[in-house]
């Protein structure tokens, strides 16, 4: 067994064992799995149920884990992302009016076109035409609609007919054990204690049980039904591809995979120290988002929490195969993951979305021409609800900026005619 495994990750060139791989695949599922709740949850906002966002989050963690186990053999995680979940459910979705069906169709195309890049050298040119200060505006703003979003299904933030929004009712129960499990997850989190987030999600349902926020009397607890699963497997539908909201959908998927799984690898692979490994990596990573589509979910991303694997000593694919098996062995727990109120999921969005507002550190706000068009994408993402139209505007005004300064030659072209594709989708309605 051990001859055999060794021949297939080549664990000895790796200098690394079975008990450090499979260690390493423990420790990297344990930091992740949070996102089973939580991706399904978000996806449920979007209209699919919750048993099938929980049991297409699980096959599509599991896909992605023999993808990148056995062609890439790397230790790195493929889950549904956060942040692309909300622009899924609610920019496609919510914003955009596609319908989840139509919206899966979207993330199959835009696998596929993410597969076109990775399997080329367009990767490395797209990359090299996006300016760094738009690239790490999109992280920050995505990450402060993540924590808009975690504010909302924690109470803490309502709607307002004078002002849209205001401070949520702090007495009331969903509130109190929202923050409750913000506080003690942060305090996991700082520790960095092994498994915060799903200690912090666990602990946060309890007391959504003491507070009568969660009856485990009531609702469905049953075993595992693949029923409403059969409607979303497979159920992606391309009747909008007549329609340029269907394409701007498929378009701004696919740019924002490409760019955060581009900078994501190259972290991960750098941090193994075989950098040979990316494109491999991003390949199957690609293909992965495609087979997301089809799936029933959001598009796959290589997860932050990989590290956690890599810094245990993970070196090959077979430790993101250990992930990938303890992920499918989640859905004999199914009927828990069904009893995680939103007080529980909330403060991982907004301890997340603090993560992604790091990024801000990396970008130029002293230039002008640079900070103005990162600022228009942090504050457009999360202010209009829509991811897309939070990286159009920064996006058109970049190149615009540029040229008011004489500084045209600093703009690559493909920029100019991403900009251009961008301002066609906001003027063409108008024009409508």
């Amino acid at each position: 067994m051990r001859t055999w495994l060794d021949h297939i990750f080549r664990l000895r060139a790796s200098d690394t064992t079975v008990q450090r791989e499979i260690t390493a695949g423990c420790i990297g599922f344990v930091t992740i799995v949070y996102i089973v709740a939580v991706n399904a949850s978000i996806l449920q906002d979007a209209g699919i149920p919750l048993e099938a966002g929980i049991l297409a989050t699980v096959l599509t963690a599991f896909a992605g884990s023999l993808l990148m186990a056995f062609w890439a053999n790397a230790p790195i995680i493929l889950v549904p992302g956060m942040g692309i979940n909300a622009l899924f459910t609610f920019t496609l979705c919510q914003t955009m009016g596609l319908p989840w069906q139509q919206a899966l169709a979207a993330v199959f195309l835009a696998g596929l076109l993410f597969s076109a890049i990775a399997f080329t050298r367009a990767a490395t040119l797209l990359s090299e035409a996006i300016p760094v200060s738009l690239k790490e505006a999109i992280t920050v703003g995505i990450g402060l609609f993540l924590t808009f979003i975690g504010l909302q299904k924690g109470g803490l933030i309502v709607t307002n007919p004078s002002t849209f929004v205001a401070l949520g009712d702090l007495a009331s129960p969903q509130v109190i054990v929202t923050l409750a499990t913000l506080v003690l997850t942060l305090i996991l989190f700082i520790r960095s204690v092994p498994g915060n987030f799903l200690i912090g999600i666990a602990a946060g349902t309890v007391m959504g049980m003491l507070a009568g926020l969660v009856r485990p009397g009531t609702g469905s607890l049953a075993a595992l039904s693949l029923h409403e699963y059969g409607r979303v497997f497979a159920g992606l539908s391309f009747s909008g591809m007549w329609t340029l909201p269907f394409w701007a959908a498929v378009f701004s998927m696919a740019m924002v995979i490409v760019f955060e799984n581009i900078g994501l690898l190259h972290g991960h692979t750098c941090m193994l120290g075989q950098p040979q490994k990316f494109r491999r990596s991003l390949q199957a990573t690609a293909v992965s988002t495609a087979l997301s589509g089809v799936l029933g979910t959001s598009p796959t991303v290589a997860s932050v929490e990989s590290a956690a694997g890599i810094a245990a000593g993970g070196r090959t694919g077979l430790a993101s195969l250990v992930t990938g098996v303890l992920f499918l062995l989640t859905l004999l727990f199914l009927p828990l993951v069904k009893l995680i109120p939103d007080s529980a999921i909330a403060p991982v969005l907004i301890i997340i979305g603090g993560l992604m507002l790091q990024n801000v550190q990396n970008i130029n706000l002293r230039d002008f021409t640079e900070g103005f068009p990162a600022f228009l994408i942090i504050a457009l993402i999360p202010l209009s609800y829509s991811i897309v139209d939070g990286i159009a505007f920064g996006f058109v005004a970049y190149p615009l900026l540029k040229l008011a300064l004489g500084k045209h030659r600093e703009v690559p072209a493909l920029l100019y005619v991403i900009a251009g594709l961008f301002l066609l989708n906001m003027v063409l309605p108008i024009v409508a």
